[in-house]
């Protein structure tokens, strides 16, 4: 309890703080060594997620903001996406990692970004796990490039994903975090001083404004007229800034465009996005065909160092609000540059006790005359008097403190806005910020695993990120089991308090005491009350998620709070020993599995994409989806029977991954149940998709998303799974043409498969291990005018315990326990550590990427830069070109002879002519109804990569002549480029563009 202690006393004070360096790098900004981003570098709004395609959202508004008010946009991309599967082609890991790059550029040049910042992270596989993320990111290399950007492209406005765990995906929580990790590393001299210093140096830089997390929930405004939040008025207490996407976009429509608009009228800005965010082919997205209608892109705003204008403000309405402090003056006069926000000493507060709040400003040019601060507050609350403001400088900072008492009836579990209007002459400023009301006393369930430790990164790391919300109240339990339902009691109250916790039960529920009293809790102090709850019905609910009321009463003043805590009741079984081994014959033969027959019937995902009882689960005879699991000796044996009354696309060898994209079942197996304790979700289980059929005939299958994945058989087997065997009754009907029949013979198949446990990344815990098996289904995913199928996700997904995401939440899988089973001896208890078998690229393979480095100057990934690579002489012969290069300190150069586009690729095929269409337009509009597939891409980038080679560099001059034919000079001379990476053993990174006509 020591560590929770210090947990909420930190949540408690958990305020906006000053950054580190915000004085000193607002004071030295004219400083003649103060690094300053030049026009090719700097970026006014910068974005950052974790995949290309999580970053559409922005392509309309980027595009107003560039064309209307001169602002540039870039983007952070912590991967490149090399995990995922590819609807496109065959390429994997870092070659998918390219061609995705290029998707994601091709999303959004249109709209001015050009500068997509690449970190080379590795994306390893579907999780809902920060910390896992973080491990895998090496999460304090992440943070040292992020931060390298930052400084070096010196943004103001800041966008991307919450931080919080409703981001869904551990890699978008993650990217969200980095947002705001990211902020306070820029600007604080502490973090990272190596960037400060030396040949290269930077500056320490703040950003003016962040959007991760924030809500754009409203009434009011418009998608119709430009302004279009004019009149808005949110639910919540974000302040939202928004963009209206209709526009004219300097894109025209070409002659014979499918949508039948009139060639050579313009494009709107939404049109645009709409065609943009269709651009990601190997994502499954297919060419955008409709015509768009124009909206209102709205952004909701978390922090800011600037005034800005609030909503209700006519100038809150217009759609370069979100610059107004940033990028351009704000409409209250203050010098743009001028630092105005609040902080307060706690963030956690309760009815009726004061707290202070304190106003923070410095000029951002020349002094402001002495004026006066107020504060606003809600109504029925206290606030000091309003204050008289000396010269605010812009060389030190002026603190104005006040002394704020909520109202004694204040709403508890809510967050509060106080604001402040600073008038200077006839200048103004608004800035306004919140707090949390909580009840005097606080039982909340304790936190464990992802939730702890989200809550430890708030108060820890990011306490201005509490007002997006604490975690919440999760745990987990198997049908008739009992489990403790600790209860931390804290008081935040001044004085002593007694009161009692009780839980509020559902039917099938009991408990060993309805309530549990705690007494004399000193201001500030907390216990622990803990429950046995038991669940006493072993039948599994249709809903698997029940509710438990938490209620804590105190005594000073009288009064209850209250917590749900959501409580997942999973499927539990009693894994029998075989009298004999099964023999692995896809045939359940008498004896080989008496234990219980496991429903796999039951949909966790994907419900609409299936058509009666013959597809969903169980057929209209009742012969629904299950399983039977036996062990012997020390192996798994599981005998699966599915029904589908449609066979899906037949993948290849090479396809026997991603198994979610065709017909197949995945076993999924936590041999100790606790990967979700120990904060690696998956990563420490062992899942088994496996494909009945293939276009050889006989079934394949992988490990993904577990602790070893890739492929597991055939001549592909990477030795992951060593011993596993597999028979499948399904037989391929021997065409992915949908013009013939696709029906199972039989109505379904079965699969018989053997897992020796060895094959687990640790011991079974005989008393606790985690199961799950879950068939997909996929059926006919021919797109709309085709007859092929397609190797695409377009699955419903069942389970034994289904429930949303169950396939990353090991604690919500069925517990299974394997009576009279002792592990071997010395079996490893602790999981192996996790192998992620595709790597992610590295920039340096990477044209765009270097091209773009070489550009702006901002070194490849964000890593380490220098000067080293010296390039004495380039010459194009008739029959090669000829380069002498020298270093300064050791090094691998990759050369590459490039030719036509660099910044954008088209990514489909169309009829539309590319004298009406051209770059960077051509491409995304369609001029028939056959248009949009994929052009040829690898193995030259659809034909642009002429020639690459890699040498050894050293100070020693070395001569290379990379051959080319007759036709490859010609081309070169006419448009051809050398681009040129360059990384040391150090890590450190370069980037040359050369070009050669």
């Amino acid at each position: 309890m020591k560590r929770y202690r210090t947990l909420v006393a930190l949540l408690a004070a958990a305020v906006l703080i000053p950054l580190g360096s915000l004085a000193t790098a607002q004071a030295d900004s004219t400083a003649p060594n103060r690094y300053v981003a030049d026009s090719a570098t700097k970026i006014n709004v910068m974005g950052e997620w974790a995949h290309p395609d999580d970053d559409t959202s922005i392509i309309g508004p980027c595009g107003v903001w560039h064309q209307r008010y001169g602002v540039k946009c870039g983007i952070i991309m912590v991967t490149r996406g090399e995990g995922g599967g590819n609807a496109a082609g065959t390429e994997l890991g870092p070659d998918l990692g390219l061609r995705r790059e290029n998707e994601d550029r091709v999303a959004h040049y249109r709209s001015g970004t050009v500068d997509i910042y690449n970190l080379d992270r590795v994306d390893f596989f579907y999780n809902q796990s920060a910390p896992l993320t973080q491990y895998f990111w090496n999460d304090e290399e992440t943070l040292r490039r992020v931060t390298r950007v930052i400084r070096q492209t010196q943004p103001d406005v800041y966008v991307g994903f919450t931080p919080t765990l409703a981001a869904g995906h551990g890699n978008h929580q993650q990217a969200g975090r980095l947002i705001w990790e990211g902020v306070i590393a820029a600007a604080d001299p502490n973090m990272f001083p190596e960037q400060l210093k030396g040949p290269h140096a930077l500056s320490t830089w703040q950003v003016k404004k962040v959007f991760s997390g924030g809500s754009t929930a409203g009434t009011g405004g418009t998608t119709t007229a430009a302004n279009c939040t004019t009149g808005f008025t949110p639910s919540g207490l974000d302040t939202v800034a928004g963009v209206w996407t209709g526009y004219d976009s300097p894109y025209k429509w070409p002659a014979g465009n499918l949508q039948g608009q009139p060639a050579g009228t313009p494009k709107s800005w939404q049109q645009v996005a709409d065609e943009g965010r269709a651009a990601y082919p190997t994502q499954s997205r297919v060419m955008y065909k409709g015509t768009s209608a124009p909206a209102c892109s709205r952004f909701g705003m978390t922090e800011s160092f600037v005034p800005f204008q609030p909503n209700g403000n006519d100038a809150a309405g217009r759609d370069d609000a979100i610059l107004f402090g940033a990028t351009k003056p704000d409409p209250g006069g203050l010098p743009l540059g001028t630092l105005e926000y609040l902080t307060f000493d706690r963030f956690l507060n309760v009815a009726g006790t004061p707290f202070q709040a304190t106003l923070h400003l410095r000029s951002g040019a020349g002094p402001l005359p002495a004026g006066k601060a107020a504060l606003t507050v809600p109504d029925g609350w206290q606030v000091s008097a309003p204050q008289q403001v000396g010269v605010v400088t812009s060389t030190r900072e002026t603190t104005v403190t006040f002394t704020v008492t909520p109202s004694p009836t204040a709403p508890v579990n809510q967050n509060a806005k106080v604001s402040a209007l600073y008038t200077s002459g006839s200048k103004t400023g608004y800035t306004d910020n919140v707090v949390r009301i909580v009840s005097p006393t606080e039982g909340r369930f304790q936190r464990w695993g992802n939730w702890k430790e989200y809550d430890d990164w708030l108060a820890n790391t990011a306490p201005q990120a509490s007002r997006l919300g604490r975690s919440q109240a999760i745990q987990s339990m198997g049908i008739g089991k009992t489990i403790d339902v600790p209860v931390v009691v804290h008081n935040w109250s001044a004085q002593p308090q007694s009161g009692a916790v009780s839980l509020g039960l559902p039917a099938d529920f009991s408990v060993d005491a309805t309530s549990k009293p705690y007494s004399n809790l000193a201001a500030g102090a907390e216990t622990t009350v803990t429950f046995k709850l038991t669940n006493t019905d072993t039948t599994l609910p249709q809903t698997q998620n029940v509710s438990i009321p938490i209620t804590t009463t105190y005594s000073a003043p009288a009064g209850t709070g209250n917590e749900v805590l959501t409580l997942t009741l999973v499927p539990t079984t009693a894994i029998p020993q075989a009298t004999t081994a099964p023999t692995v014959d896809g045939v359940a033969s008498p004896g080989e599995y008496t234990g219980p027959t496991l429903d796999l019937g039951r949909i966790w995902q994907g419900a609409s994409g299936c058509t009666g009882v013959d597809d969903c689960g169980v057929s209209s005879t009742g012969d629904g989806n299950t399983a039977k699991v036996t062990w012997s000796d020390d192996a798994l044996y599981f005998f699966v029977h599915i029904r589908d009354d449609y066979q899906s696309y037949a993948v290849t060898p090479e396809e026997c991954v991603g198994h979610w994209q065709a017909d197949s079942v995945e076993i999924l197996i936590d041999p100790r149940g606790t990967a979700s304790q120990d904060l690696k979700d998956t990563a420490n289980t062992f899942k088994l998709g496996i494909f009945p059929f293939t276009q050889s005939g006989g079934p394949c299958w992988e490990r993904d998303a577990d602790n070893h994945q890739g492929y597991s058989s055939g001549a592909l087997d990477t030795g992951n799974a060593p011993g596993v065997q597999v028979a499948s009754t399904a037989k391929w009907v021997g065409s992915n043409e949908t013009t013939v029949p696709h029906a199972y013979a039989g109505g379904g198949y079965d699969l018989e498969v053997k897992i020796p446990m060895a094959d687990l990344p640790a011991a079974v815990d005989p008393a606790r291990m985690g199961l799950n098996i879950t068939p997909y289904d996929n059926d006919d995913t021919s797109a709309a005018g085709t007859t092929t199928l397609r190797h695409i996700d377009m699955s419903t997904r069942l389970g034994w315990s289904a429930l949303g995401s169950v396939q990353s939440d090991p604690y919500r899988w069925g517990q299974a326990t394997l009576p009279g089973y002792t592990p071997p001896a010395g079996r490893p208890t602790t999981p192996s550590a996790p192998d992620v078998s595709n790597p992610n690229l590295n920039g340096v393979l990477s044209p765009q990427t270097i091209a773009q480095s070489a550009r702006n100057g901002v070194p490849i990934s964000g890593r380490v830069p220098t000067d080293a690579l010296k390039v004495k002489r380039v010459t194009v012969g008739r029959s090669s070109v000829d380069v002498d290069l020298t270093a300064t300190s050791p090094g691998s150069a990759q050369l590459y002879l490039w030719t036509g586009l660099i910044g954008a690729i088209p990514v489909y095929t169309t009829s539309c002519s590319p004298a009406a269409d051209p770059a960077p337009d051509y491409g995304l509009t369609p001029c028939a109804v056959t248009d949009g597939g994929t052009p040829p891409w690898s193995p030259d980038m659809s034909g642009h990569v002429v020639k690459h080679t890699t040498s050894q560099v050293t100070p020693v001059t070395k001569h290379l002549s990379i051959p080319i034919t007759a036709a490859q000079r010609s081309t070169l001379l006419r448009d051809g480029r050398l681009l040129i990476s360059y990384q040391t053993p150090k890590d450190e990174v370069q980037a040359l563009d050369l070009k050669l006509n």
